[in-house]
């Protein structure tokens, strides 16, 4: 049974921007594979849903594309612009596959040598021993990706900051709002502030991907935690509190991701301050090695950047507390397939080019105790990198609590 009626989707400008992109790489063609949506970027480039069989397309630096496909999975492929070969056994799909690259020489694959970056290893390691026994030299398509797919269309960016404009004014609202509960005695939990900023973001008209984590004190050292309506934790005066919320506009759209920080309280303890300065700190110079790099003229890799950061926040003695990568890629998924900022998980060698997007979040998880992180997101255009959150945080916001006051004294 089919599971959709989607068509390929690809267009003759977009091959020829893709082939523009090949011949300034020195490449003779891109591959792309895929089965059962294993591949996110073929099908995400191709415009097709996850198909039951395997496919295969061929797109050459010169020329037409050529694609392979199973004979009982035609439909997907009506308005297809290029050649095809169906195939219906195994043996005629290698064969077809062979006769595709016959006299290709240096060809790009969705796959990282040694998985060194994962996110890009989405062809098997079967696929790739089949395509290097034809002959044909192998290299990873990252560099392709980030020009080509993971790359924000002008409209993209549009939505993008309206997005970025709702995050930021909702989490502020946010804190506002455990303030006004606490003054009136009605306290929150962070399931219900979690649940009204959710709510929040639908009505601004973020449709796709909405959500956000609300944590307080040592649940917030968890990186990963998120509250439930039967696990979360009462919000009170002194406590310290994580807002981490997301979404888009529509399925084409480019996401938008922050993290803000509040405190219950007149004034931060200086542990929590501390901390503060840190990441802070780590961010913005996250983001001038990015804008000095640029202004030099020289490329700048993700883990370079990850680097930087990471080396601020051990210089202040929380470096074993920084327990994961700086950025992620954002596009049209909110962990993009772009460059990442990463040199912990994954060294990510892949160059910050113009029109990729990604966040800049250190975070401080001191187990037991207290979590801090700062979330901007970053575009980097021809004019080089612009932070597209609207007035990235500088203090944490200080709420009133205290129901003696109704005056909200958040910085």
């Amino acid at each position: 049974m089919p599971v959709t009626d989607m068509c390929v989707s690809l267009t003759r400008e977009r091959l020829y921007e893709i082939q523009d992109h090949l011949e300034r790489q020195n490449l003779d063609g891109w591959l792309l594979y895929d089965f059962r949506g294993s591949n996110a970027i073929a099908t995400g480039l191709l415009g097709l849903p996850s198909l039951s069989r395997r496919f295969v397309v061929y797109l050459p630096a010169v020329g037409e594309p050529i694609a392979v496909t199973h004979r009982i999975e035609q439909q997907p492929w009506r308005g297809w612009i290029g050649g095809k070969r169906v195939y219906l056994g195994w043996e005629s799909f290698e064969d077809e596959l062979r006769r595709v690259l016959n006299g290709a020489g240096r060809i790009a694959l969705e796959y990282s040598p040694d998985d060194a970056v994962p996110y890009l290893d989405r062809v098997p390691g079967g696929i790739v021993d089949l395509v290097r026994s034809t002959g044909v030299d192998t290299v990873s398509s990252g560099d392709l990706v980030s020009a080509v797919y993971s790359r924000w269309s002008p409209s993209g960016e549009t939505s993008h900051r309206r997005a970025a404009e709702h995050l930021q004014r909702i989490a502020r609202a946010a804190f506002d709002r455990v303030g006004e509960h606490l003054r009136a005695g009605d306290p929150l939990t962070e399931w219900d502030l979690r649940d009204w900023i959710t709510c929040r973001l639908v009505e601004e008209g973020l449709g796709v991907g909405v959500d956000a984590v609300v944590a307080v004190n040592a649940n917030a050292a968890n990186p990963h935690y998120a509250p439930s309506a039967d696990e979360h934790a009462l919000i009170a005066d002194g406590d310290l509190i994580l807002i981490d919320l997301w979404g888009k506009e529509n399925a084409d759209a480019i996401y938008a991701d922050q993290t803000w920080m509040g405190f219950v309280g007149p004034d931060l303890p200086e542990r929590i301050r501390e901390v503060w300065s840190a990441i802070r700190d780590a961010r913005d110079a996250g983001v001038d090695l990015i804008r000095d790099r640029f202004a030099s003229g020289s490329p700048v890799a993700g883990y370079e950047v990850d680097d930087a950061v990471r080396r601020v926040i051990a210089e202040r003695g929380f470096g074993e507390a920084f327990i994961h990568r700086t950025g992620h890629s954002i596009d049209r998924e909110l962990h993009g397939s772009g460059p990442n900022l990463d040199n912990l998980e994954t060294r990510d060698t892949r160059a910050l080019i113009p029109g990729v997007g990604f966040s800049i979040e250190p975070g401080v998880y001191l187990e037991g105790e207290i979590g801090l992180r700062t979330e901007i997101d970053v575009l980097m255009t021809p004019d080089g990198p612009v932070v597209t959150t609207p007035e990235p945080q500088r203090e944490i916001y200080l709420i009133d609590g205290s129901r003696q006051s109704t005056v909200d004294s958040r910085q």
